[in-house]
Parts: C-alpha cells; sequence; structure tokens
C-alpha cells in the first residue's frame, strides 16, 4: 500500500486532483467528507460541538449549520483550535478504518488521504507522498466568491487561517499548479 496525503489551500485546485487519481485507480479518502460525518444529527461529534459553540451552531432541523459556526472559528483563533482539538482525533479514527478496509481487501491499494489541513495538523509525515496543490491566493478568493458564493472578507479569512503556500509547498514531495485549466 502506498499512502499519499493530498493537500492545498482552499480553492487551490485540490478536489479537482482528487477525482483525477481516483479515475486512474486510486481510492480517495475525503477528509472534509469525514469531517461532515463526525458532526452529523445524532453524532457525538456534534453534540460536543454544540456543547462548546452553543446552540447558536445548529439549524433549525438539527443539523450543524456550518456557516454559522464558520463565522465563529474563522474569527476566533482559540474558537478554531478548539473545534480541532473535538473534530480532528475522530475524523482520524474514521480516516483510519476505511484505510485498513481498502488495504485489508487490496494489499497494494494506492489510498489517497485527501486532507485540507494537512499541514496544518502536522500529518505529512504519516504519508509515503504529500502532494501540495497550490494557487495564487488572488486566484483562490476570487473562485471562493465567483464559484463559492463567498463574501470577499470570508474568503480572505479562510485563507489566512490556512497555512501559507510556503509552508505547504516547504512540506511537498509534488508541487502541482492549479492556477491554469483542468485540462
Amino acid at each position: 500500500m502506498l499512502r499519499i496525503g493530498l493537500t492545498g489551500g482552499i480553492a487551490a485546485g485540490k478536489s479537482t486532483v482528487a477525482a483525477m487519481l481516483r479515475e486512474r485507480g486510486a481510492v480517495v479518502i475525503d477528509h472534509d467528507e469525514i469531517a461532515r460525518e463526525v458532526v452529523a444529527p445524532g453524532t457525538l461529534g456534534l453534540d460536543r460541538v454544540v456543547e462548546r459553540f452553543g446552540e447558536g451552531v445548529l439549524a433549525p432541523d438539527g443539523s450543524l449549520d456550518r456557516a454559522a459556526l464558520g463565522h465563529i472559528v474563522f474569527n476566533d483563533l482559540q474558537a478554531r483550535a478548539d473545534l480541532g482539538a473535538l473534530l480532528h482525533p475522530e475524523i482520524a479514527r474514521v480516516s483510519a478504518e476505511r484505510e485498513a478496509m481498502v488495504v485489508a481487501a487490496d494489499g497494494d491499494a494506492l489510498v489517497v488521504h485527501d486532507i485540507p489541513l494537512l499541514v496544518e495538523t502536522g500529518q505529512g509525515e504519516a504519508h509515503h507522498i504529500v502532494v501540495v496543490v497550490h494557487a495564487p491566493a488572488d486566484l483562490r478568493i476570487r473562485r471562493l466568491v465567483e464559484e463559492r458564493g463567498s463574501s470577499l472578507p470570508d474568503a480572505r479569512r479562510r485563507i489566512a487561517a490556512q497555512a501559507t503556500d510556503e509552508e505547504r509547498a516547504a512540506a511537498a514531495d509534488v508541487l502541482i499548479d492549479g492556477g491554469g485549466s483542468v485540462a
């Protein structure tokens, strides 16, 4: 089994690279997807988030209001650290379980862990290869605003909350330019 850590700044093109790797036979374990699962209604993760951040992070249907939580954690460094401390261990547990199932089925599998915060959480050493998708910050801001509906201040806060381009590049074994077209 070869374990690849795939990361990149928000809106750099990481999901596109993950899809390309999946099309070529890699098994992609999406940590963003797992992060949503561990805070689904009825989970201990959601209970812990509500306990720490209050009922204001819940949508009327009892699910996590990700925008409300994002507003808190992207404006407060301690809140962001608290959220990570609550959820990262559970995300790591679920991703390890998924990897174990893949490897049990195919010991030669190529497993790609799609981890937005790989550098920030110090997970680079856990992977045989770290692939970083890079795009200039101004392009990522434009993508967030135009394609994802973020406000300009929110887009800037989210980018500022992540590792710098230099920190990600230093962690990379492979650096992919996500600033061009998909082709």
